[in-house]
């Protein structure tokens, strides 16, 4: 039986199988996709200043509870992320900035990643509770627009996102060849 083929791709490990390599290609793709929303999000924020210290952050906490937050964040979002707005709308703002530039770049993707995903579960337990008496499927259904790049960021963190188009992945293939 024969080796299977060696595939040449400038982004990718050469020595993948086809399948993988598509896998990891779409994966890779669909990082950087996430990753671009994100830096969409977060250029925003960091370079106007209506989010930061315009009361746009303190806003947005202000209509998640009066919209509903999950009962047990409302005491936090009131008695510690309101009176501390702006330096968490900051933190926010750069958090932000700082998962897209990762996950386009492909740069320490999971450590970004697993920070996105618990950034995506506050914002999902702070502002996306169906209410006390909603069937068990509503509190998927209102918590789609966190849930999904929840998701995209687990499967990020425990898989290859990082493999291919990546900036890692360039300059690790780039030493290589330097040192040849």
């Amino acid at each position: 039986m024969s080796p299977a083929p060696v595939y040449k791709a400038r982004w990718a490990f050469p020595s993948m199988n086809r399948k993988a390599d598509r896998n990891t290609k779409a994966l890779a793709g669909l990082r950087i996709a996430v990753g671009t929303l994100f830096l969409i999000f977060g250029q925003y924020k960091v370079f106007g200043t209506q989010f930061t210290l315009g009361g746009g952050f303190q806003s947005w906490i202000n209509r998640f509870l009066e919209d509903g937050a999950y009962p047990f964040m409302v005491p936090a979002l009131r008695g510690f992320v309101l009176p501390h707005g702006t330096l968490i709308a900051f933190l926010v703002a750069y958090g932000e900035l700082a998962i897209g530039l990762s996950l386009v770049l492909g740069v320490m993707v999971r450590t970004a990643s697993t920070c996105a995903i618990i950034y995506m579960l506050a914002l999902l337990f702070s502002s996306n509770y169906p209410g006390l008496h909603a069937a068990f499927w509503q509190y998927f259904g209102a918590a789609l627009d966190h849930l999904v790049f929840a998701l995209c960021f687990g499967a990020f963190a425990f898989g290859t996102a990082d493999e291919a188009f990546s900036l890692r992945t360039y300059l690790r293939r780039h030493q290589k060849s330097v040192r040849r």
